[in-house]
């Protein structure tokens, strides 16, 4: 639900009209923020009648996603990053843990993109890059962990599958931090609009993953 939000933004910030993701697996904890960046990027375009390009994901084509098979491999990010710049990229999202801090170097290196990170506020957790991060996609565990205690102290605790949602504060997208002049009044408006549309059901969800 995050990654749609930040697929929107990117889709609304970018200069080349062409952003970029790439993952560290094909496995279903990786693809899901993909997948949701990509319908993000698209709900903009469909707002708009633009034609912002993703490169690295498409959901109907899966087998030709980007990965870098690796989350630890830095160079790695740094070259699949350069690769997505080259193709004009100007916003590029790395699902793959420790990697995307070689597409962070990358990004830096160029000066001519931004990144957007994943699971935490990576203008916090990695300041060195606070400059070039638009926002981030956060997995907020500490939220879910604290429903869960609420639960068993009120007596309504039944033990299953948790998933963090925008609903429940499970996941959100991070500040802009330093880089808030690049969103307008405008989009950051629209983003509210459609996080709304995501908690209403408006905007229907990977069933797989609805609560």
């Amino acid at each position: 639900e995050a990654a749609i939000l930040a697929g929107y933004l990117a889709a609304g910030v970018t200069k080349t009209g062409v952003v970029g993701t790439f993952g560290g697996l094909p496995i279903p904890t990786v693809t899901i923020f993909m997948d949701g960046f990509y319908k993000g990027v698209a709900k903009y375009n469909e707002a708009k009648g633009t034609d912002v390009q993703v490169l690295g994901w498409d959901p109907a084509a899966p087998d030709s996603g980007l990965f870098s098979m690796s989350f630890d491999d830095q160079q790695k990010g740094n070259e699949l990053a350069k690769s997505l710049m080259d193709e004009g990229a100007d916003i590029i999202m790395p699902v793959a843990g420790p990697v995307g801090l070689g597409a962070a170097a990358a990004i830096k290196e160029r000066g001519n993109a931004y990144l957007i990170g994943v699971d935490s506020d990576w203008a916090l957790t990695s300041p060195e890059y606070a400059d070039i991060t638009l926002t981030s996609v956060m997995k907020l565990m500490d939220a879910t962990t604290v429903n869960v205690i609420k639960s068993a102290i009120d007596g309504t605790f039944v033990g299953g599958s948790t998933v963090g949602n925008l609903a429940n504060g499970g996941v959100a997208l991070a500040p802009f931090h330093n880089l808030e002049s690049l969103v307008s009044a405008e989009l950051a408006a629209e983003l509210e609009t459609v996080k709304a549309g995501i908690l209403d059901g408006s905007i229907p969800m990977n069933p797989d993953f609805q609560q």
